[in-house]
């Protein structure tokens, strides 16, 4: 690249920068129409393409903290201000920190913005595996450590750190604890953060201490993302506690007294375990509406080991009993289970012959609810305590109910009623008899 064409994509990149944050296609098309080694040299310039949130704070901070939403560009923030700092001083020590290892290789290193991914040009950063050591041209390095492994951090130096996802840490306080206290060499030692606002210990910590820096961002602010992406996951997960934390960079706390605080949905979250044919039993439990209003459809499997997996949340909103039996009856085709359990509170003929109409062959079997959800929920909430009931999948509507549920019989999630959950409850009852749970049954 000649020194007129870097001239030239500095210019651009000032001008640019005046431009404010837009999905304008103008831009996309003027980009598009630079010639090529000026487009290249213009990618450069990270302060034109970074938007409010992946600056760098200014003054003497020493803790910054980007919590965003996925997708936001955390990762390419944290990239950017590591490989900065190297350019600037090529005696630096720096310290990269993930969940593990791979992570920290995959996303910080080798990712699609990760530290190679966004060298200039004419800089060779060098990824020395049998080390765990990146090399960059200046001389710095940046060292990957786990966070599954604390004592690794005890005894090196560092002059400043990027640690990634911290909410995901498993042995998080330790390995913090053990990076702070060799985060001691040069005259301003500091940390970035990048993270999905998890709830968590940890990062509550670092939130409180004096003099941190917190930077926010959404999912949606990065119109860089494709358009079927960002509608998908609006369409999927806008205003659920998920999207919230996921998409919104928002930091949710747990429900005092929640049945399913999120620590315990995530633990429970797994692959898809397989197919129907991976499973002993299926079943799918109902809970139609009285009138109108969600009727909460929940597909759930017991597998050959004993463990019971939801699969589905086919729930179908402000739909006619004709609507709703027919989704029943679909998912129960779809999945070939076994049965279909329908609470009857709310119309035990009406129920039944809807589901009849829709044709539903399998056996049906009517419960009558002599408890409240919450007090029916609370055995099937020990299940997931215990490891023995899994979420196969992310079920963002169903979790937003079960977290809502709070032990002393009271429900505080979206919704007046927790259609969803309730469903979940008949079929995992169900699926574990003995837990405490079980309802009058009528025989249909």
């Amino acid at each position: 690249m000649s020194p007129r064409e870097r001239r030239e994509a500095l210019r651009i990149a000032a001008l640019l920068r005046r431009i404010p944050e837009s999905d304008d296609p103008f831009l996309t098309r003027f980009l598009k129409g630079l010639p090529t080694p000026v487009y290249r040299a213009l990618h450069q310039q990270w302060r034109w393409q970074a938007r409010k949130g992946q600056f760098e704070p200014e003054g003497d901070w020493r803790l910054w903290v980007i919590m965003a939403g996925r997708g936001f560009g955390k990762t390419r923030a944290g990239a950017e201000w590591v490989s900065a700092l190297a350019r600037a001083d090529g005696t630096l020590r720096i310290a990269l920190v993930a969940a593990t290892i791979d992570e920290a290789r995959a996303v910080m290193v080798e990712g699609e913005s990760g530290l190679i991914a966004v060298a200039h040009a004419d800089e060779q950063v060098r990824y020395v595996a049998s080390k765990h050591i990146v090399c960059f041209p200046s001389g710095a390095e940046a060292h990957l450590y786990s966070a599954e492994r604390p004592e690794s951090l005890r005894g090196p130096q560092h002059h400043a750190a990027w640690c990634d996802e911290l909410a995901k840490w498993r042995l998080g306080e330790k390995t913090w604890d053990n990076l702070m206290l060799g985060l001691r060499l040069g005259p301003r030692p500091r940390t970035l953060v990048t993270t999905t606002p998890r709830p968590g210990a940890l990062l509550k910590r670092l939130l409180a201490e004096p003099g941190v820096v917190v930077s926010n961002g959404r999912t949606a602010d990065n119109f860089h993302l494709p358009p079927a992406y960002r509608e998908h996951i609006e369409a999927a997960y806008a205003g659920t506690r998920l999207g919230r934390q996921e998409l919104d960079g928002e930091l949710i706390e747990d429900i005092e007294g929640s049945l399913w605080p999120l620590a315990l949905i995530e633990d429970a979250r797994v692959e898809h375990p397989g197919s129907e044919e991976d499973f002993r039993r299926i079943v799918v439990g109902v809970d139609p509406p009285a009138s109108s209003g969600t009727c909460g459809i929940v597909v759930a499997g017991l597998d050959r080991g004993g463990t019971v997996f939801v699969l589905e949340d086919a729930s179908l909103g402000d739909a006619s009993p004709q609507r709703w039996a027919r989704a029943v009856a679909d998912a129960a085709a779809r999945w070939r289970a076994d049965r279909v359990i329908a609470e009857i509170n709310n119309g035990g003929a009406m129920v039944a012959a809807c589901l009849r109409a829709a044709d539903v062959r399998l056996p049906l079997k009517l419960v009558h609810a002599a408890r409240g959800k919450v007090a029916r929920a609370e055995p099937v909430a020990a299940l997931f305590e215990r490891g023995v009931a899994k979420l196969a999948g992310r079920f963002p509507q169903l979790e937003d109910q079960l977290t809502g549920m709070v032990r002393g019989g009271l429900y505080e999630g979206p919704g007046a009623s927790p259609d969803r959950a309730d469903a979940m409850v008949w079929a995992l009852t169900e699926l574990m008899p003995g837990t405490g749970a079980e309802p009058r049954v009528r025989g249909f």
